[in-house]
């Protein structure tokens, strides 16, 4: 019997590829509910060893190449909240980037991350917008996940996740993003409408790898 979706919790899961040693030979199943993605629970690293692995990102300020890619959920996210707006960047990393990036926006920027920023006191109140770039392909409960942003987000409020999406699981073997170890959790556009009806939030998909989400 397969492993029930990492998302939905649905027993409709089915194998939809056995990864080689580039894929660090994980399994990938395909929720039938909520067209997820996942890796079942034994092909997990722990957090050590996830750790390192994220120590292992460069998150270069000066690196024009990397800000023109953290734009693309920037620039989607500035237009839709208001002047001075607060924000939380869930996931920030080291540095915090896309943090600074908004904060150069003239948005209040404060950042989390579970292994380089782990302020709690970022999670005891809400806020007017979040932001989460490269990181709910991370997420072990990604429904607990999104249920935090649903329960941090002030009424009207936004959230950006930029994550990578595939439209047609057919093209999953060839896909770059599978290869990394901590990428445990993929969604499709479909997968972001399956989130927004849960929540019963509004959704946007402007740009190829961005979900926008309102809260009414």
């Amino acid at each position: 019997m397969n492993a029930p979706c990492r998302l939905c919790g649905s027993t409709e899961t089915r194998l939809l590829l056995r990864g080689g040693e580039r894929a660090h030979a994980r399994d990938f199943l395909n929720c039938a509910h909520c067209d997820c993605v996942f890796v079942p629970d034994e092909f997990l690293l722990g957090p050590e060893a996830e750790r390192a692995r994220y120590a292992l990102h460069k998150n270069d300020p000066a690196d024009a190449g990397y800000r023109a890619f953290l734009r693309n959920l920037a620039d989607e996210v500035i237009p839709r909240v208001p002047p001075g707006a607060e924000g939380l960047d869930y996931g920030c990393g080291e540095p915090p980037v896309l943090m600074a990036m908004l904060e150069d926006a003239g948005l209040r920027m404060t950042g989390y991350d579970l292994y380089f920023r782990p302020d709690e006191a970022a999670l005891a109140r809400t806020w007017d917008f979040i932001v989460c770039s490269e990181t709910a392909e991370h997420f072990r409960e990604p429904l607990s996940e999104f249920a935090r942003f649903d329960a941090l987000l002030r009424p009207g409020g936004v959230l950006g996740v930029m994550t990578g999406m595939l439209q047609d699981w057919g093209g999953f073997a060839d896909w770059h993003y599978r290869f990394d170890a901590t990428h445990i959790c993929f969604y499709s556009e479909r997968t972001m409408r399956w989130l927004a009806c849960r929540f019963a939030w509004g959704l946007e998909l402007p740009r190829e790898n961005v979900a926008i989400f309102g809260k009414p």
